[in-house]
């Protein structure tokens, strides 16, 4: 990473590279004040539709990360982003949090249960039988199915819980429509994170904490890549893949020394 390709900005998962339980991973305010410091631009990434990059610069706030707003890029947001593209001021009927809702909202959608252009599945803490069901009979009348983001499960202090991919799976076994998932490991969540900060695939590293959606979407949008040990993927379960990182390091405290090594500080 240190030859001769320059390296001009860069993006980063949260959970699990950044914060892990609501607590900040030791060497991530560091990072993030580095970026700052060295006038980087870069984009803090989620999968998790549920907040707004508001509430999101708070939580991270609490643990010491100081991100900018303007930083942080959600699969709400990158959903959103999609559809504006796709179908301007368009119409969907929508399961999901403010985070999503808001998303859309800010880019001319209407909310409503009538003939819905899309339906858009997000995170939500109390998933509603009754929403579900709503979605399934408006798949079934011809509504377009979007989802924010594959993952099957999120934590919680109690353990896994069911997530935006399961409920999807529920849907799509109903109605035998698959959903087009946005969020991670869609390489489009990296490009409109990208297209964010006006910065090129060629020339920006994805850190991350996944093999088979951090890596594997940052490989996809040509994007050099950094795997960290501090989440879903250990050490040994990097070469069970048919892919490999560009490094694997311990921890983002690893990734500081980099950062400055490469931007001459």
């Amino acid at each position: 990473m240190t030859g001769t390709k320059r390296v001009d900005a860069w993006l980063t998962d949260m959970d699990g590279v950044l914060v892990h339980e609501e607590r900040a991973v030791p060497g991530a305010a560091e990072f993030i004040a580095a970026l700052r410091e060295l006038g980087l631009p870069f984009q803090v990434l989620t999968n998790n539709s549920i907040y707004t990059p508001r509430d999101l610069r708070a939580r991270l706030g609490a643990t010491g990360i100081d991100v900018p707003e303007s930083a942080i890029w959600t699969s709400a947001l990158a959903t959103a982003q999609f559809l504006a593209d796709q179908r301007p001021d368009g119409t969907a009927y929508v399961i999901g949090e403010a985070g999503l809702t808001t998303a859309l909202h800010d880019i001319g959608y209407v909310m409503t249960t009538r003939d819905p252009e899309y339906v858009v599945l997000g995170e939500t803490r109390t998933y509603s039988f009754e929403a579900i069901t709503r979605a399934i009979q408006l798949i079934e009348n011809g509504s377009r199915f979007i989802a924010t983001n594959p993952d099957p499960t999120g934590p919680s202090a109690t353990g896994s819980l069911p997530a935006t991919g399961s409920v999807a799976a529920l849907i799509t076994k109903a109605t035998g429509v698959d959903p087009y998932f946005v969020g991670k490991p869609n390489p489009l969540m990296m490009r409109s994170a990208l297209n964010e900060i006006e910065a090129h695939s060629e020339s920006t590293v994805m850190i991350g904490d996944r093999m088979d959606t951090d890596v594997l979407s940052g490989l996809e949008a040509g994007l050099r890549t950094i795997l960290v040990l501090t989440g879903s993927t250990a050490a040994g379960q990097v070469d069970r893949y048919p892919f490999r990182p560009t490094k694997v390091l311990d921890s983002i405290a690893d990734v500081v020394p980099l950062v400055r090594e490469l931007h001459g500080s």
